[in-house]
């Protein structure tokens, strides 16, 4: 782990090649915070911390390559979702010819949550699941994104 950030919904890791973001990682309550240990992370976790402050800031982070042609076009169609705003999972998998448990699956293989924002993406009764969770911490972290960026 190269950077632990203490965030409103609890720790959130940093992980990098040195050069490039490899993952973002929501962690366990409890987690210790842990300072930046390379530029590239101190450039995440300064551009974490702003979205935080403000859902409008963009990212601009290099990330290393991952997940399968078809995941990356979920992580693509996700990252089209506006603030504010969600999309089942129903009619995602509709809009790529797919179906909607293969999307859920696409959203939580996401490397790069907040960045590629999953959850904006939402069950058609509910909130669904969250980093392949169903409760607990990660469901209340899901919600509690949602609410930032709806306030805004």
């Amino acid at each position: 782990m190269d950077a632990v950030l203490a965030t409103p919904f609890g720790a959130f890791g940093i992980n990098t090649d040195g050069a490039c973001i490899t993952a973002l990682t929501f962690l366990p309550p409890g987690t210790p915070v842990q300072a930046p240990r390379s530029p590239v992370a101190a450039r995440a976790a300064k551009q974490i911390e702003a979205w935080l402050q403000d859902p409008d800031t963009p990212f601009d982070l290099p990330l290393a390559p991952h997940g399968t042609p078809f995941q990356q076009r979920v992580w693509a169609a996700i990252s089209a979702i506006p603030r504010g705003e969600v999309l089942t999972y129903g009619a995602m998998a509709r809009s790529l010819g797919s179906a909607a448990r293969a999307v859920g699956q696409a959203c939580g293989a996401n490397p790069y949550p907040l960045v590629v924002p999953c959850h904006r993406v939402v069950s058609a009764a509910g909130i669904g699941g969250f980093a392949n969770a169903r409760d607990g911490h990660l469901i209340a972290t899901k919600k509690w994104l949602l609410a930032l960026e709806q306030t805004r």
